[in-house]
């Protein structure tokens, strides 16, 4: 059961993680005639990355990405795109907080369990020696704060 907990968490935050070329490269249109709510902002973009930080984070997150990709199957690789298009598809509001549930999916071997494992923390390694220290400590309390936040029981449900 801790396994199963761990790779789910582990493949939401690689996912998760996935989402920041896309922030770092959003911009604002001051122009807009309405007001749009901001994005949640996710640990990256609260850390105040210089543009080589930013450069650097997206290659390890390219390159972990293409590994992980190398990792599936062709049918896993199809049922994963088919699962990306029908999320693209729904509001924001629909696509729900578990995009982790992909991968579950998936029905990954232990093997490929092992080497995304790997992967992942390979990039979080790769990651940690590009922040400074200040950073590295804001991305740690980031994480605590997100952890605690799973744990705590949802009063909406």
């Amino acid at each position: 059961m801790k396994l199963k907990n761990l790779s789910l968490i582990a493949a939401a935050i690689a996912l998760s993680l996935t989402a920041v070329p896309f922030a770092v490269n959003a911009q604002v249109n001051p122009q807009t005639p309405t007001q749009v709510k901001p994005a949640r902002q996710g640990p990256f973009e609260r850390l105040g990355l210089n543009e080589e930080q930013k450069t650097k984070i997206k290659e390890i997150r390219r390159n972990s990405r293409t590994q992980m990709e190398g990792i599936l199957s062709p049918e896993q690789k199809q049922q994963l795109q088919a699962a990306k298009q029908e999320r693209q598809g729904q509001p924001r509001q629909q696509r729900g907080q578990r995009p982790g549930k992909n991968f579950a999916s998936l029905n990954l071997t232990p093997e490929q369990k092992t080497k995304m494992r790997e992967i992942r923390e390979s990039e979080k390694n790769q990651i940690q020696a590009i922040l400074t220290p200040e950073q590295q400590q804001q991305l740690k309390q980031f994480q605590d704060n997100m952890r605690s936040r799973r744990q705590q029981p949802n009063p909406s449900k």
